[in-house]
């Protein structure tokens, strides 16, 4: 996870206090927390988070009661998130502000363990297999590159999981400068013992966000009943307990850095060379191992069935619901009630519940070449107008539609995305491809670069269709029709009848470059 592996410590370096030794103060966690998540603005709105590798941030704010001492004192925060980044925080309410900070140490990890252990004297724990018999054996960490784990022990050098024996190192304590807990630490000074109220802020990687719809489809085809969540995905160490939480839609200007890199909290320790000693199978060791969780699958407590979910969702909108407010040019997402942003999870917060909302499908064709051409489908497309009068008028944000059809066993009829629209805006909603709508082009006069444009529609009742021309740098010249453009692009727009077809004869003009 980015910059899970570093503990992010801010301290400075030893030195003597006019009063005498520096002395530590710790607090152990935050009185209150607020979280503010921030989507990846890299991460197209048709994938899902994916908790490994997050690529948004949240902004945390903590408000800790301190005790301090009179003189100059180290004071640790413990349970920040393990992605701080530590350059970004802010702390107000010392009473005679930060002395000095400097990120030095690392957090408690099997790697940051052995690396940090290097030439030390350590313990070699061997298990006969064939007797179960337990053995300790004095050891120093040598050296290793590519997961292989050199050793020194009494009889020479080795190679740690190459004796066919089960193998582990056991340590007789931490090295200085790690941390069990993610741990900011600063340096402070007082004139006399103080009680003080402060106010720690920070950026985090390892968060993200997004939106997940579900809409149903009214019998007619004409509307659409509209419900979503609010997705907050934390790939973070850390819980935050009872935190007020906001999601922020819209794309800020912050470049990716280094520090926004996944490190490597794991160790992997691999037999060298491979195979070549003993046929012992490689050990992976992970720290928080996390369980992926594809967001469009997420189903509420106890609901296991499709039509049970989509039956439950008024019953969910019940409880508590986000709520949008204007951020400047972004739109904020607040959730009303305290809510515990878990490590390693998904949360979901329900911020949308609309019924009957006008709808109207479209079978579009997107015509890349206008040369002779297979039978193809044509895709759904869901229009929907983003005003009050036509029964939303919210901000919607990107994420992921589902489609199902109504009645006592809800059919899944499509899955598409939808980008981030502002209240006025008309969304379409590609919702997959639909075999009923096809159409195929043939030559009509190959000599003059003529073809034809047959639709054929198998449903029992009539369909709108658009056919966007995105050839170039070709130009369509259509025969008997006029086409309109949209995006500057040529497009037929027809009706077709039930169980019928419709034809569209055109030229295609070559450029020079052609």
């Amino acid at each position: 996870m980015r910059g899970r592996g570093l503990l992010l410590l801010l301290c400075l370096a030893s030195a003597a206090t006019p009063t005498g030794a520096q002395q530590i103060v710790t607090s152990a966690g935050p009185d209150r927390v607020a979280v503010t998540l921030y989507r990846d603005p890299y991460r197209p709105a048709d994938n899902p988070p994916d908790l490994e590798w997050l690529g948004g941030y949240a902004l945390i704010s903590e408000t800790r009661q301190v005790v301090l001492p009179a003189g100059e004192s180290e004071l640790r925060f413990e349970g920040v998130a393990g992605g701080i980044l530590p350059q970004s925080a802010i702390i107000r309410g010392l009473p005679e502000g930060i002395v000095e900070r400097n990120r030095d140490a690392y957090l408690l990890s099997p790697e940051s363990l052995y690396d940090r252990s290097l030439g030390r004297r350590i313990l070699l724990r061997r298990t006969t297999l064939a007797t179960g018999e337990v053995r300790l054996q004095d050891a120093v960490i040598r050296s290793g590159e590519n997961g292989a784990i050199v050793l020194q022990t009494a009889e020479g050098y080795e190679v740690l999981r190459c004796t066919g024996q089960r193998e582990a190192i056991v340590y007789d304590g931490v090295p200085q400068g790690l941390a069990a807990r993610p741990t900011l630490s600063i340096r402070t000074r007082a004139s006399a013992p103080v009680t003080a109220t402060v106010t720690l802020s920070y950026l985090s990687t390892g968060f993200d966000w997004q939106a997940n719809y579900i809409a149903t489809l009214s019998p007619e085809g004409s509307h659409v009943s509209l419900f979503a969540w609010l997705v907050l995905a934390s790939g973070d160490e850390t819980s935050f307990a009872d935190a007020e939480t906001q999601a922020v839609a819209g794309r800020l200007n912050r470049e990716r850095t280094e520090a926004d890199a996944p490190a490597a909290g794991a160790l992997d320790i691999y037999c060298w060379p491979q195979g070549r000693t003993h046929d012992v199978p490689p050990i992976l060791t992970r720290v928080n191992p996390v369980s992926v969780i594809n967001s469009a699958d997420i189903r509420l407590q106890g609901v296991t069935r499709t039509e049970d979910l989509v039956n439950s969702l008024p019953q969910a909108f019940a409880g508590m619901r986000a709520q949008e407010e204007a951020l400047g040019d972004v739109k904020l997402f607040r959730i009303p009630e305290p809510v515990t942003v878990a490590a390693h999870s998904l949360k979901q917060v329900a911020f949308l519940d609309r019924a009957e909302v006008p709808v109207r499908i479209v079978y579009r064709h997107r015509l890349y070449d206008a040369d002779e051409a297979e039978p193809e489908a044509a895709l759904r497309v869901l229009l929907v107008r983003n005003t009050v009068d036509q029964g939303l008028g919210v901000a919607l944000p990107a994420g992921q539609v589902q489609l199902f059809t109504p009645g006592d066993r809800p059919i899944l009829a499509g899955e598409g995305n939808v980008g981030d629209h502002a209240v006025g805006e008309e969304v379409e909603i590609e919702v997959g491809e639909a075999p009923c709508v096809t159409s195929t082009v043939t030559p009509f006069a190959r000599r003059r670069n003529e073809f034809q444009l047959l639709v054929t529609n198998d449903q029992s009742a009539p369909v709108d269709y658009e056919a966007i021309f995105l050839a170039s740098p070709r130009d369509i010249r259509p025969r008997g029709t006029r086409l309109i453009r949209r995006g500057g692009r040529p497009l037929w727009a027809v009706t077709i009848p039930a169980n019928g077809t419709a034809t569209l004869r055109f030229r295609r003009i070559r450029r020079e470059t052609d």
